[in-house]
């Protein structure tokens, strides 16, 4: 449990499913080819998760190394370790966030609360959340939005503004995201943006389907 995704939790056998039926940018088709054959080749040498598949590849160095022992392609295992990295992506920072006033921000960072991974063991229960509010002088209603905020920006390709996006569209948690019909969240975002012109960005029905299956993988362990 925890912001990310348990990389343990998911076996190599597990992950070959999960690239079967995943939607792949053009740069990580190589994936797509012989998943069977290649994450067999992958088990053989003992790693059967994706924590144990990233500190095997952890570099290029490692990365060259495995490449010699398995016969499988430098660029093929340089892609996977990039997209099984990605479930790790960078937390959004608080500041960036436009909705949340500076004096807020300021507050939080006192605290050494500068970020959404930072902050997500503060938010996690009502008691925690009552506590930061107590502390920090910051209002409930604030600090549940700051909860929402970094809750959305657990999911793969959420950065601040499309997390502030998907709590004005009423997807506000991640679960709700996980749970969301795809055609009705893409034209529920593109209708607020047309509406509110909140970002410039092109994001298309495409793009739902990627951050609705990157959802699903999180753990939903917020009180809400």
């Amino acid at each position: 449990m925890g912001y990310y995704i348990d990389l343990k939790s998911i076996s190599i056998d597990k992950y070959k499913e999960i690239l079967k039926t995943a939607d792949l940018i053009p740069s990580w088709k190589v994936l797509e080819k012989n998943i069977d054959k290649n994450l067999n080749i992958i088990k053989k040498h003992n790693i059967m998760d994706l924590d144990e598949l990233l500190i095997v590849l952890k570099g290029k160095s490692k990365i060259q190394e495995f490449s010699k022992q398995s016969g499988l392609p430098e660029n093929y295992l340089a892609v996977l370790r990039r997209v099984v990295n990605g479930y790790r992506q960078k937390p959004n920072r608080i500041k960036d966030f436009t909705c949340i006033a500076e004096d807020i921000v300021s507050k939080l960072e006192v605290l050494g609360l500068k970020n959404t991974f930072k902050l997500y063991e503060k938010v996690l229960t009502v008691e925690r959340r009552n506590e930061l509010s107590s502390k920090t002088g910051i209002s409930k209603n604030e600090i549940m939005k700051l909860t929402k905020l970094t809750d959305l920006s657990r999911i793969r390709w959420v950065n601040h503004t499309f997390a502030y996006v998907l709590l004005e569209a009423g997807y506000d948690t991640a679960e709700k995201v996980a749970n969301a019909d795809c055609q009705k969240l893409y034209e529920t975002v593109k209708q607020l943006n047309k509406e509110r012109e909140i970002y410039n960005a092109h994001i298309g029905e495409r793009d739902m389907k990627m951050v609705i299956e990157s959802a699903q993988g999180l753990n939903f362990e917020i009180e809400y």
